[in-house]
């Protein structure tokens, strides 16, 4: 699965999938879809407008109405969401060349993370799902009071393009726990995989009308669908400013909830006493890990004055093997950014670092494979300062920015002067130093001596402009439902 001539081999859906069956968009228009790594075409992809998403909620609510999903008992949708996952494990490796070929991930990521990850999600909710129980109020004999939770209805889930099956799988796989019938609005830079996931579902033959899919651009069906009335949940993960306009649009439609995961511009505080070699190996994975296209990207290092060089010299030594590659290489560990748009605006930011005054240690320039693709090195700025544009704003893209503290306190306002509130991390190994830290820092979550670690049982969304929802956990299945209060008075 190293070389080129796999992808000729994969055959994937390319039409919406509405109703149980792959369509095409009503206009017949399509996109084109480009490997990034060698800007050559990898399908004409369906797409859909508001017409579109008329079709996909009308058979999501009947689907819902009729009962086929939410109607069953926990236990039996477990044992169908156990189905599908069972199904996204075998086709592990379609789906991670997918990611691959479609958003210029590195295979080796794709097959160690995503595609298992994508199953891991699904099975986790599945089997989930009939262990939650609902409640009896403490109430006098006279009555008998139920809290219970039914689903909520319709689902549109729209997800970004940087893990795109891993996104879709913390979106639907709980909507889908819960009873609700979900659509699925992957991003116009990455839509193979959903679709992909669109073709396990009908294979597995699954109820149709509960799981759709809706290729296409924002402003046609992501708006569509946060405007339309008959969409009782919107949840979100991408920007900022797309999540603030989807909750303008809730509002003037039908007061649709609204869970968002939003931008991150993470700091990672490395003290004086901290594993060194540990933490600079991580902070470099934490930054150009998926070419830095991730939204908990440990964008912003802290460092305390006294190891400032030490670590950074630590970080540099390791950057030969962090140079962009063929991302169908599995020995590659930063392939291409998704399209040349995300590179240009990354390369903005780079100019605009070297314009205000920051110092470039390293990389900085786009690359080319075979005189093609939208690469870049891994860029580091060090000499920061917290008004610069690439101290304040999110990147999106393999770009690191280094700043000094001397206190403690310091580098908790540092950390905290930010529009977002995603994740942090603290490198102490004085447990006092550690615990203090992460109590103080205003981010969803927070690592203490690693980056990004955590699994399913925790947890994931941000403070500030970084949401105010979660992913992952038993609190993801409490967003997709209605809480019921049911007072029964006793003669």
């Amino acid at each position: 699965m190293t070389d080129s001539s796999h992808s000729q081999q994969l055959e994937f859906p390319t039409q919406a999938f509405i109703n149980g069956e792959f369509v095409d968009a009503i206009d017949g228009r399509r996109f084109a879809s480009i490997n990034p790594a060698t800007e050559a075409l990898l399908a004409e992809v369906a797409q859909c407008d508001a017409a579109d998403v008329e079709l996909a909620v009308s058979a999501a609510r009947a689907a819902f109405e009729q009962r086929v999903w939410a109607g069953l008992a926990p236990a039996e949708r477990k044992a169908a969401l156990l189905k599908f996952a069972d199904a996204i494990e075998q086709q592990r490796d379609q789906l991670a060349l997918l990611e691959c070929l479609d958003m210029g991930k590195p295979l080796a990521d794709a097959l160690g993370y995503d595609a298992p990850a994508t199953a891991r999600c699904v099975r986790w909710n599945a089997e989930a799902i009939d262990k939650v129980y609902d409640e009896v109020a403490p109430v006098g004999d006279g009555a008998l009071a139920l809290v219970t939770r039914e689903a909520l209805g319709v689902v549109a889930a729209i997800v970004p393009w940087n893990f795109p099956s891993v996104m879709a799988a913390w979106k639907l796989a709980p909507a889908l726990a819960t009873g609700n019938s979900v659509i699925l609005k992957p991003s116009e830079k990455s839509p193979l995989t959903a679709l992909y996931l669109a073709k396990l579902w009908q294979q597995c033959e699954l109820p149709a009308g509960v799981f759709n899919v809706l290729p296409g651009f924002g402003h046609e069906v992501g708006k569509a669908l946060a405007l339309h009335p008959d969409v009782d949940c919107l949840t979100f993960t991408g920007s900022t400013a797309t999540g603030k306009q989807l909750m303008v649009y809730a509002g003037q439609s039908n007061l649709k909830r609204v869970f968002s995961e939003c931008g991150g511009k993470s700091p990672n505080i490395v003290f004086a006493d901290a594993d060194l070699d540990k933490a600079a190996a991580s902070a470099v994975g934490a930054i150009f890990y998926n070419q830095g296209e991730v939204c908990t990207a440990g964008s912003r290092l802290l460092v305390e004055r006294s190891v400032h060089q030490a670590l950074l010299d630590k970080m540099l030594a390791q950057l030969d093997g962090w140079q962009p590659g063929d991302p169908q290489s599995l020995a590659t560990r930063m392939g291409a950014m998704v399209d040349k748009a995300q590179l240009e605006r990354v390369l903005e930011y780079i100019e605009s670092g070297k314009q205000q005054g920051a110092k470039l240690v390293c990389g900085g320039e786009a690359v080319q494979i075979d005189s093609k693709g939208y690469f870049l090195q891994p860029t580091i700025f060090d000499g920061v300062s917290p008004e610069m544009q690439v101290w304040q704003e999110e990147i999106f893209g393999p770009v690191l920015s280094v700043v000094c503290f001397d206190t403690a306190d310091e580098a908790i306002a540092l950390a905290n002067d930010s529009v977002y509130g995603l994740a942090a991390g603290v490198w102490s190994s004085n447990v006092n130093t550690a615990i203090q830290c992460s109590r103080q820092l205003r981010a969803g979550t927070v690592f203490v001596n690693n980056w990004d670690g955590g699994d399913m049982t925790m947890p994931f969304g941000g403070f500030k402009q970084s949401g105010n929802g979660r992913d992952k956990s038993l609190h993801a299945l409490e967003k997709y439902t209605e809480l019921k209060s049911t007072w029964i008075e006793l003669t």
